[in-house]
């Protein structure tokens, strides 16, 4: 078993506490008016932006740091469609039937249905994978740990990176998702974990009216 090595925290900033409250208020403000939304414009995006977002995804936490994603990048039209094809045929058997009443019905106040013209529309589709298992130079295999947990927290970075970057973004999880490994010809220990659509609303873009849980609703101090 080698040796952990370990080095000074250098990157580490300590603030003043009024400063930290000024921070986590201001960074509450920001992420308080990420919405998402299912009209985009198809304005292009440059691809550094994008790129940027993806390496603020990869400081994610992991198992063991074993950083078990991948991020398959699509804007290739031709690939974008297939994608559309494939997940439209998945949404109308789960509208059709394949749903139960119970969950059609908490969907209902969102306006969701089987067609998913952003698949096409919006410049960037980033599909998202998670690795079951790692992959040596020598083709070995080796055992990734807390995937889903480690694959979840990479999104949630991603998200908060793209608002930030002033885009907007869609999480999209058809079911199943298979579809999407034959399209872009991911190798067998990958599986889709979700498709984040992303890039600028469509003009006056409409989005539904909700409201997010109070501190009370989602915390417990002990």
């Amino acid at each position: 078993m080698a040796k952990p090595t370990f080095i000074p925290l250098t990157q580490y900033e300590e603030f003043p506490v009024e400063e930290m409250r000024g921070r986590t208020r201001a960074f509450h403000e920001q992420l308080s008016k990420r919405r998402t939304v299912r009209d985009f414009s198809d304005r292009p995006v440059p691809r550094d932006i994008i790129e940027k977002c993806l390496l603020s995804a990869g400081t994610a936490p992991s198992g063991a740091n074993q950083q078990p994603w991948h991020f398959a990048v699509v804007t290739d039209g031709t690939i974008k469609k297939k994608i559309r094809e494939a997940a439209e045929e998945e949404e109308r058997a789960f509208y059709s039937g394949r749903a139960p009443d119970a969950w059609l019905e908490a969907l209902s106040h969102l306006g969701t249905d089987e067609h998913k013209p952003f698949l096409e529309k919006a410049p960037y589709l980033i599909v998202v994978f998670a690795q079951n298992y790692g992959v040596k130079p020598d083709g070995g295999t080796y055992k990734h740990y807390y995937v889903t947990e480690s694959v979840g927290l990479a999104t949630g970075l991603l998200i908060a990176a793209v608002h930030n970057a002033g885009l907007v973004s869609l999480t999209h999880t058809p079911s199943p998702m298979n579809f999407l490994s034959e399209v872009l010809q991911r190798p067998s220990h990958e599986r889709a974990f979700l498709i984040l659509v992303v890039g600028y609303p469509a003009d006056e873009v409409k989005v539904p009216k909700i409201e997010k849980k109070t501190l009370e609703d989602i915390a417990t101090f002990y």
